[in-house]
């Protein structure tokens, strides 16, 4: 006769072995995950090893390109803006290394440049764009007119591309310069800008800026310097808008003037002047725009080419 006691331990052997076998499995089960795993992430860690192998060696190949660019930049645009004269415009981000070795090059290429105007970060604050046009109109000297658009931007692009322009018609100064250091000076109590100790107007301008906008109101700011420099393109014989990579993008103001059909073509874009190619870039499309031609010219995806055609 079966006891109770048989029953209750022959239950406890089954509810045993099941419990003795969930846990072999599991460790066999465990052995062959952790396995896996350790096989995934040496996998992973191979991959990650070959990708910065591969992004050190095209640093590599991008520095040496960068030097020979540098090396080789004045020789390529030596003459091309010869007996040319070049003022230079600055916005708050442009990287001072791209402006001297820019204007380094725009000298190489036989361009006289007649000085450097900063524009401050108040200038493309959208929050300050009423105090800037109200300053471009009650600035502007007699006998000048600003354009009929109303937007801070054009305004003054208007008003500072008759001081620091030289009319293409007749190629005389467009003001006096007393006017000159007045307005200057207004703008500057103002805070919009920062003047060198004399500038003189040019035939022709480049607006150098650093890469894309950032923060709130970045689209409006990149608005405000991309209509700026279209501006400043109708009131002398040419201008290049030349910034940083990323200044192509859709907040950047390359970008803005990119999108615009009838500011890109007469405003020559140039959106890598970081490098040593993008710098002589911006020179040649200088060089194009006192020959009446516009382009756009990078790495940027918006862009058309990455130098202007070699004419002739």
């Amino acid at each position: 006769m079966i006891s109770l006691r048989y029953h209750v331990i022959s239950i406890a052997a089954v509810f045993l072995a099941l419990a003795l076998g969930v846990v072999l499995g599991s460790t066999a089960i465990s052995d062959r995950l952790l396995s896996g795993l350790s096989s995934n992430r040496d996998d992973l860690g191979r991959q990650v090893s070959d990708l910065q192998a591969e992004r050190n060696a095209l640093n590599a190949q991008l520095a040496n390109a960068d030097v020979f660019g540098a090396a080789v930049g004045p020789r390529i645009v030596s003459g091309a803006l010869r007996g040319r004269s070049v003022v230079l415009v600055t916005t708050a981000d442009a990287a001072p290394a791209d402006r001297d070795a820019l204007t380094g090059l725009l000298r190489s290429a036989g361009a006289t440049v007649t000085g450097e105007l900063q524009l401050t970060d108040a200038f493309t604050d959208p929050s300050r764009s009423d105090q800037l046009s109200e300053l471009s109109t009650r600035l502007l000297p007699a006998g000048l007119r600003l354009p009929t658009a109303s937007d801070a931007g054009t305004l003054a692009g208007g008003l500072l591309g008759s001081l620091l322009l030289i009319n293409p018609n007749n190629g005389k100064a467009q003001a006096t310069p007393a006017e000159t250091t007045a307005v200057l000076a207004g703008l500057g109590d103002g805070g919009f800008v920062h003047a060198g100790p004399r500038i003189l107007p040019a035939q022709l301008v480049v607006v150098l800026t650093g890469g894309a906008s950032r923060g709130n109101g970045s689209g409006d700011r990149a608005g405000i310097l991309a209509r700026f420099a279209t501006q400043l393109d109708h009131a002398g014989e040419g201008a290049v808008l030349a910034g940083r990579s990323g200044s192509a993008d859709g907040n950047g103001p390359i970008g803005v003037v990119r999108a615009d059909t009838a500011a890109a073509s007469v405003l020559s874009t140039v959106d890598d002047v970081n490098t040593a190619a993008g710098r002589v870039v911006s020179v040649l499309a200088l060089a194009e725009q006192a020959q009446g031609r516009a382009g756009r010219y990078g790495t940027g995806g918006n862009a058309q080419a990455m130098v202007p055609a070699i004419q002739g």
